[in-house]
């Protein structure tokens, strides 16, 4: 048998206890080495062992339960996906979802943990592995073909009793099953299963590792005496300089997938919450916290929901919606007519309120549904054990969304019901507290408390930099009486934008194709740089200092106060 780097066939790399809680295992197969790590919801994990950054050992990384933390400079990967979820160096920015480790295809049974080079074939269970309730053995490395290691264990059967060869490296010994992990051309690992627990597990155990010893001695003095076989060479694709620091991945706009409404229910009174999964049961993109989902309704409209689950939690999406009576059919249509089972057409998710790691003290303040992009942050900084604390504030106990998820949580959690407006802003004072370095907040609720936190925090000296919102829509009354020109510089193209029409349907009609999605001035989609003229900024996703910088503009809402604009477009 000639091994090479894209065999097919399942192997094990591990047992089963090999991976304890918070673990990391570093396995070897083909000439790769492997970061295996189990997650806390059970989902094992194979990787290519190295960080996309520098290329050190994730495999001396921290598992946080659902998140692998390098241990040079922090970098973590989402459990399933292998996607990286948060980046030191930029802790201010949501990396792209197109930086993830590369996965291989894994299996946990009969006490051992298998795997392979590729996802050519399935995985299929030996002969006679329903039969019993296996037993793992202590592993045997052996510097050795694995040709020659499968050899020596054949060679162990009794005359009466001929060894029974299984399909891939694997031998059957009487009752004892045995399987080579081929390491490298010259490296391999005996791991062997019995069926059941030994009466007598460590006479056993030590009987077999003593006749394992004896076998691997002799293999090694008789690999000594050959030539060493060429070692296989695994192809690592380089890292970019551009993605080992802060690349610019954008991820396709307009591009949809489709989702089975899994589950839905009554969170709150007043919130709606649904669970859309995969149609075949992959898991889905990797995301970040703060980020959000495009909703595709069977009504033709689009809506934004911001995803509440916590790191790693892969296997579905949970969003909250809002019942609303002044719907203008986005809301109405998910929560009357969408139904469990049926299939949804959702976008890649997308972060305009990414969530820093660094802070010595995070503040998170939400206000009714706003709950749900602030549900993930707690979500994400409680697995990492990193200091918080989650202010909730509504109007009546029973509009509490997501209790259980929130009685979950192991930091400060308070929940503010039916305040009248003065004490309101006495408690958003009070948990605001004075700024000191490093401390950030976050918010997100109907536009007063949105303004509230804003004016407060200000008030108290925080500085812009560390407020941070989201607003779900746009209450301002929009001005479009202005008409000006703008010039498109990379398209060479001059447009009059009269009254009554915006910016991004002026270059719609012109041919363009430009992103959008709420057209509200909220998302931050449409977000596009100014190169020359002053703004009329109407949108409430970029904060004070963004928009006194007349550097972008949303080109939904927002206008000329000049006769012209040059945007970088």
């Amino acid at each position: 048998m000639t091994l090479s780097l894209s065999d097919p066939s399942w192997y094990p790399i591990a047992s089963s206890e090999d991976l304890p809680f918070r673990h990391v295992y570093q396995g070897q197969l083909l000439g790769r080495e492997l970061a295996v790590w189990r997650a806390d919801d059970g989902n094992v994990n194979v990787w290519e062992n190295r960080c996309l950054h520098r290329g050190v050992r994730l495999s001396i990384g921290i598992n946080e339960g659902a998140e692998l933390k390098c241990q040079y400079h922090g970098w973590r990967y989402a459990n399933r996906s292998a996607g990286c979820t948060y980046i030191p160096a930029h802790p201010a920015d949501a990396p792209a979802r197109r930086i993830e480790n590369r996965t291989y295809p894994v299996v946990e049974a009969y006490g051992l943990i298998w795997s392979a080079a590729n996802d050519d074939k399935p995985f299929t269970p030996f002969p006679g592995a329903e039969t019993g309730d296996w037993f793992a053995l202590r592993p045997m490395p052996v510097n050795a073909t694995p040709e020659a290691v499968l050899a020596g264990l054949a060679g162990l059967a009794p005359d009466d009793q001929p060894a029974q060869t299984l399909p891939g490296l694997a031998i059957r010994l009487g009752d004892t099953l045995y399987f080579v992990q081929p390491v490298d051309a010259g490296r391999s690992v005996i791991r062997g299963l019995l069926p059941g627990q030994p009466a007598d597990t460590i006479v056993t155990l030590r009987h077999i590792n003593e006749t394992l010893t004896k076998l691997r001695d002799r293999l090694e003095r008789a690999a000594a005496r050959q030539p060493a076989p060429t070692p296989l060479q695994p192809v690592f694709e380089r890292v970019s300089a551009d993605l080992a620091t802060m690349p610019d991945i954008a991820i396709p706009r307009g591009a949809t997938m489709p989702v089975v409404v899994k589950r839905k229910w009554a969170s709150a009174d007043g919130v709606i919450g649904f669970e859309l999964a995969d149609r075949d049961n992959r898991h889905l993109p990797t995301f970040q916290p703060g980020a959000h989902i495009d909703v595709h309704l069977p009504n033709g409209l689009i809506r934004q929901y911001s995803i509440t689950n916590g790191p790693g939690d892969l296997l579905s999406y949970v969003i909250g919606v809002k019942q609303e009576s002044a719907s203008s059919g986005g809301s109405k249509v998910l929560v009357e007519t969408v139904r469990e089972g049926d299939v949804l057409a959702i976008s890649e998710p997308r972060n305009n309120f990414p969530l820093r790691r660094d802070a010595t003290r995070t503040v998170l303040i939400a206000g009714g549904i706003g709950i749900t992009p602030l549900l993930s942050m707690a979500r994400f900084l409680d697995k990492s054990a990193l200091p918080y604390e989650l202010h909730y504030f509504t109007r009546a106990d029973e509009q509490i969304a997501f209790r259980s998820e929130l009685g979950a949580l192991h930091g400060k959690v308070v929940l503010h019901t039916g305040l009248p407006r003065p004490q309101i802003a006495d408690s958003i004072a009070s948990a605001l507290g004075t700024w000191s370095l490093a401390q950030h907040v976050y918010v997100c609720g109907p536009a007063a408390m949105l303004e509230t936190v804003r004016s407060t925090a200000a008030a108290q000296h925080w500085p812009e930099e560390a407020i941070h919102f989201e607003y779900f829509k746009n209450d301002k009354t929009i001005d479009d009486s202005s008409s000006f020109e703008i010039e498109l510089a990379r398209s060479a193209m001059t447009l009059h934008v009269p009254a009554g029409k915006t910016i991004l349907e002026v270059m719609r009609e012109a041919g363009l194709t430009v992103p959008s999605s709420c057209e509200q001035g909220a998302c931050g989609t449409c977000l596009t740089t100014v190169m020359e003229g002053e703004v009329d900024h109407q949108d409430v996703y970029l904060n004070d200092s963004e928009k006194a910088s007349n550097s972008c503009m949303m080109t939904c809402v927002s206008r000329a106060k000049s006769e012209r604009l040059v945007l970088d477009i």
